[in-house]
């Protein structure tokens, strides 16, 4: 019969096996991101940020990546879409700072398992495009069964180069993924798991370019969306006051998915 072994992970359907947890493994790749930041409503915000957490900007920063050369995909590739805010944790052992993931679309199921379950990351599936580009403008669209619900646009004015670049790079050398793991109880209300997650992950930037974004919300309803249109409809009814900032940038995303802890 078969019996888990006590220093493997497994993933649900655990019964065919997992494999040795090594908290060293790194999931490494090749990374285009478009992010997008913007000026929002504090208390509208304040909404989706669960208590123990403190706003430390009234600021949504949603970013595109075409993840590709993926390691643990034997050089697959996905698009992914990821809406965060700038927090800090006050617990009774944690005090840190990060990013809260609000939420994220990716475009292939592997990806979003592995996410939902090992590092409390909320994965849920879109069609997302791979960026459309005609120099010096760059586009992406996501939908959901034919329906767009997000428009990504942006303009490159120029290469970011010397210094503006070396603190470009120090922004991206230690990030602070925040994810809340949430199970659900079975055949009851409530959680059987609620905890809050610290996923380490940094990126290795090779080149930035500068620019002018602009991203636009599109309301769905429950028949174009049935299970994430109460998402979609509560980012878009947060309002752009202004774009903070907009980069494009390539480089090599190191994720530390199995260095993840819970944090309290």
């Amino acid at each position: 019969m078969f019996r888990p072994q006590d220093d493997f992970t497994y993933l649900m359907p655990p019964h065919f096996g997992g494999c040795k947890f090594d908290s060293g493994t790194l999931i490494t790749q090749r990374s285009t991101a478009l992010a997008i930041s913007y000026e929002t409503d504090k208390e509208l915000l304040e909404q989706y940020i669960p208590e123990g957490f403190e706003l430390l900007a009234p600021e949504v920063e949603v970013s595109f990546n075409k993840f590709s050369e993926i390691n643990w995909m034997h050089g697959g590739q996905y698009n992914l879409i990821n809406v965060a805010a700038p927090v800090r944790f006050h617990g009774k052992k944690d005090e840190l700072d990060g990013a809260y993931t609000l939420v994220v679309w990716e475009n292939k199921t592997a990806p979003i398992l592995g996410g939902r379950e090992q590092t409390g990351i909320p994965k849920v599936y879109a069609d997302i495009e791979d960026l459309h580009i005609v120099t010096p403008h760059y586009a992406t669209t996501i939908s959901y069964e034919g329906n767009t619900f997000l428009t990504m646009e942006f303009t490159a004015t120029g290469a970011i180069t010397g210094k503006e670049l070396d603190a470009v790079r120090s922004q991206f050398v230690s990030i602070n993924t925040l994810g809340w793991r949430y199970i659900p109880k079975v055949g009851a209300p409530g959680a059987e798991l609620s905890q809050f997650v610290l996923y380490p992950q940094s990126m290795e930037v090779e080149t930035a370019q500068a620019g002018k974004g602009s991203l636009r919300w599109t309301e769905l309803t429950p028949m174009q969306n049935p299970m994430q249109y109460h998402i979609i409809n509560s980012l878009a009814a947060l309002p752009v006051k202004r774009v903070t900032g907009a980069i494009l940038a390539e480089g090599r995303a190191v994720l530390r998915a199995m260095g993840a802890r819970v944090i309290e």
